[in-house]
């Protein structure tokens, strides 16, 4: 079955707008189908075959005097160098709608279309299956089960799939093929046993010291690493807020897992029942909900306006969004019935900046129906949170 992906109106206006459109993102988040959803009628080719790649790499003229445009292009990464001829080509003709180009994300793929395809092409940066999409698609939505699988669209269109088998096979797959061809990792047990630390850490205050020393890395390689994890789409790091009070505030970032199911498939976690009883719960819960505000903006191509905010006193708040000079501030509680204390985040800001700075306080939490808190502050359904910023 196919899932409507919030991504496809996006693509098409990308399209419509510019000669290339570079779509990227982790691996099996549905890239591929999602551009040969949208744009059956296109020639495609696929650079997974090595002789296809090697074509594309050594002899680009070739490669494209035996196709017709437009042309979809898939895993590009693996021939990065037919970028620089697709720069030649666009510079002769500047019209929208040539090119579709998809890979997974990493380091060398993302640098050449810097390099190459600046200003000459879209790129629309893909993540997993949001819950909202999950909704729209199925007549029932289990939160918890979300929750627990994650977002990988292979595990909806196939629901007799075990995921955890499928989580072990996703692992491997990427080690060998993407952290190998990103970085060369000495010992590939060192860089999982990296991952399962990083994903324990979900939804905390990012200390590459910490991590390295639980590891047995250096802080250099631990930040190395995490370059890696965030260029490849697994995890994504939320900035601190500072304006002009910088120094009583946190000033490291807060890493999170893209995906509620992969991390808790290494943190080991096989049920629900597991999780519910486990504090792990609420920094589960603040990764799911921090992650549905990034893919609500990623799907529609804008700049992800997010930054959490933390004083050295221990007030904080787990999201701030940017709209027009001010802040939509959001906090995830797992709970149905937040109470007033969960409030103290958002009140603390609203004191520390001033009412102008404030635009609405928003409690993600477990209610299945949004209700007022106090003044200016709601609480709302955290797997719907995208609908209360549009």
């Amino acid at each position: 079955m196919w899932i409507k992906r919030s991504y496809e109106n996006t693509l098409s206006v990308l399209f419509s707008q510019f000669p290339s459109v570079v779509v990227t993102g982790p691996r099996q988040v549905g890239k591929t189908s999602l551009v040969r959803k949208i744009f059956p009628d296109l020639e495609y080719v696929s650079l997974d075959l090595p002789a296809l790649a090697e074509q594309a790499d050594k002899s680009p003229n070739t490669f494209f005097r035996n196709r017709k445009e437009p042309l979809i292009i898939d895993e590009i990464q693996y021939a990065p160098s037919i970028l620089r001829h697709l720069k030649v080509m666009i510079d002769e003709n500047k019209r929208p709608g040539r090119f579709i180009l998809t890979g997974s994300q990493n380091f060398p793929l993302m640098q050449g279309v810097s390099e190459s395809l600046a200003g000459r092409c879209g790129i629309l940066n893909m993540l997993n299956l949001s819950s909202a999409e999950v909704m729209q698609a199925f007549d029932r939505f289990d939160e918890n089960a979300y929750l627990l699988k994650g977002g990988f669209p292979e595990l909806y269109e196939k629901p007799d799939i075990d995921h955890q088998l499928w989580y072990a096979s996703y692992l491997s797959t990427y080690l060998e093929r993407d952290v190998r061809n990103i970085l060369n990792v000495g010992s590939l047990r060192d860089f999982d046993r990296f991952l399962r630390a990083a994903a324990a850490r979900t939804a905390q205050i990012l200390s590459y010291s910490d991590l390295a020393r639980d590891v047995g890395i250096s802080p250099n390689t631990a930040r190395q690493w995490i370059s890696v994890l965030q260029a490849s789409g697994q995890i994504f790091l939320l900035e601190p807020y500072h304006r002009n009070l910088g120094k009583r505030l946190i000033k490291s970032p807060k890493i999170y897992m893209c995906d509620t199911g992969l991390a808790l498939f290494l943190m080991g976690f096989e049920t629900w029942d597991a999780v519910s009883r486990h504090p792990v719960v609420g920094a589960i819960w603040e990764t799911h909900v921090v992650m549905q505000v990034v893919k609500h903006y990623q799907s529609s191509g804008k700049r992800i306006p997010l930054w959490f905010w933390r004083t050295v006193h221990g007030a904080e708040v787990d999201l701030l969004v940017e709209r027009g000079g001010r802040f939509v501030a959001i906090e995830s509680k797992f709970t149905e019935n937040p109470d007033q204390a969960s409030l103290k985040g958002i009140q603390a800001l609203k004191k520390f900046y001033g009412g102008d700075f404030f635009e609405k306080g928003l409690i993600a939490c477990r209610t299945p129906h949004p209700f007022p808190l106090s003044e200016g502050i709601s609480a709302v359904p955290g797997s719907l949170i995208d609908l209360h910023l549009c």
